[in-house]
């Protein structure tokens, strides 16, 4: 009997680990059921709730312009609508959340029927009873308005405690700050909250870090098997690399986990599972790398030879990941001046180039202002300091506190980043002797 699917989202990192970890989609007792972030969604199948669903395999949004291949943005893979048996849409599902290589690989690089069984959504309605319809065009009449319903995606990587606080403190911030610039005489109370909301961001920031660390402490998974990789001489590979990059066999899951800490989680059980290890062989019948295949023969991750099995201890990583996955192992030659991996797949950049690329792939992850939400903060913190010294002969008290929270958050944001980068060019980021596992790259 095939097990029913539970759907895994899309690779995450940080904070958007606990996605990974719990967030499932699957089918029970006649539902679809959406389990994220501790809480549950059932959404029943049949009268009353879900009779039919559409793919819509087009840009949903609208948003995806010729020759853009960024990973990540909504609508760009497609989504399923469900629907009611009047037409009405009960709820919808993202494609992209759903597919575990989806930050990996350009947008639209697998569509239709392929991206449907690669992700589990055509298992999952199977085994839900739903019968799916498949439209190209967003005015096919079966895709309905698009509108209304659920969205069941596995949720926002980062939690809702950290936007409340950090959309309270920049809307209070902005309204201070407006009446501070436009106005000739400055309440000190008003510069005081100018400098405290200014602080909340770099405190927010450090406290999700802590939050993050405490919940990765707190997970239990049952790993099988670790497979470090072990590079050949001249790959030029780092001590970070050797240190965090891994292939987790664990009781449900295969798992990638690349040097950035994204994490990569493939279901090990049911319709959309990984079926395959395929070591790919050149002409002269020397391995150049392997292929971790699922449903329909489609390659969901590549692993160059050299670089993960061509050290010394690579023979007995390739034998483990084998014996531990149980998966059906085969070899393939290639032919002629065919070259190796054929299209964007999983696994063919995680080595960076530079030391300055692993630093960056390193950092704790931000939010989608990225660098901008970064020179906000300091700004704020910056001009709290301009203003407590703006205030200091009428105010010396408020003064001083907004001077001393605007300096404290400079540090916050300046000291972490410090270590980062200081810790990664003296350590981590150094061409690093072959080490044969991760215990042994963190000494």
């Amino acid at each position: 009997m095939t097990e029913a699917p539970a759907l895994r989202p899309a690779a995450g990192r940080g904070p958007g680990l606990e996605r990974c970890h719990g967030s499932r989609l699957s089918v029970e007792d006649g539902a679809l059921v959406l389990c994220a972030r501790g809480r549950t969604r059932r959404v029943p199948v049949g009268d009353g709730g879900v009779a039919r669903a559409v793919f819509v395999d087009a840009d949903v949004d609208g948003a995806v312009d010729a020759g853009r291949d960024e990973p990540g943005r909504p609508g760009a893979w497609g989504e399923v609508r469900l629907q009611d048996r009047d037409g009405a849409q009960v709820a919808r599902v993202p494609l992209g959340d759903w597919l575990p290589e989806a930050p990996a690989l350009p947008e639209r690089a697998v569509q239709g029927e392929q991206l449907l069984e690669r992700t589990g959504v055509a298992g999952l309605l199977k085994a839900a009873g739903v019968p799916l319809h498949l439209a190209r065009d967003r005015n096919d009449p079966r895709a309905g308005p698009g509108k209304g319903g659920v969205s069941l995606g596995p949720g926002p990587a980062f939690p809702l405690w950290y936007w409340c606080v950090r959309g309270v403190a920049g809307t209070l911030w902005f309204s201070a700050f407006t009446v501070v610039v436009f106005s000739d005489t400055v309440p000190a109370w008003l510069v005081l909250l100018l400098a405290l909301t200014a602080l909340c961001g770099p405190v927010a920031r450090l406290a999700l870090r802590a939050w993050t660390r405490l919940r990765a402490r707190r997970r239990r998974v049952t790993v099988l098997e670790r497979v470090a990789p072990s590079p050949a001489a001249g790959t030029g590979a780092m001590a970070r690399f050797l240190r965090d990059t891994e292939l987790r066999v664990q009781d449900r899951d295969l798992v990638l986990r690349d040097l950035g800490g994204q994490e990569y989680w493939f279901a090990r059980s049911g319709p959309h599972a990984v079926k395959r290890l395929v070591k790919v062989l050149d002409g002269a019948g020397l391995p150049v790398g392997a292929e971790l295949r699922g449903p329909g023969e489609q390659v969901r991750a590549v692993f160059p030879w050299n670089l993960w099995f061509g050290g010394a201890d690579g023979a007995g990583g390739w034998s483990r990941l084998c014996g531990a996955s149980g998966l059906a192992v085969s070899e393939r030659r290639l032919s002629g001046r065919r070259t190796w991996p054929k299209g964007p797949v999983l696994g063919t950049g995680l080595l960076p180039r530079t030391g300055r690329d692993a630093r960056r792939m390193a950092r704790f992850p931000g939010t989608a202002a990225g660098v901008s939400s970064t020179a906000v903060m300091a700004f704020g913190n910056l001009f709290s300091v301009i203003q407590g010294v703006r205030v200091a002969d009428t105010a010396p008290g408020p003064a001083a506190v907004a001077v001393a929270a605007g300096a404290l958050g400079l540090v916050l944001q300046a000291v972490p980043y410090a270590v980062h980068e200081v810790r990664g060019r003296l350590v981590l980021d150094r061409p690093a002797a072959e080490r044969t596992t991760n215990e042994e790259a963190r000494r």
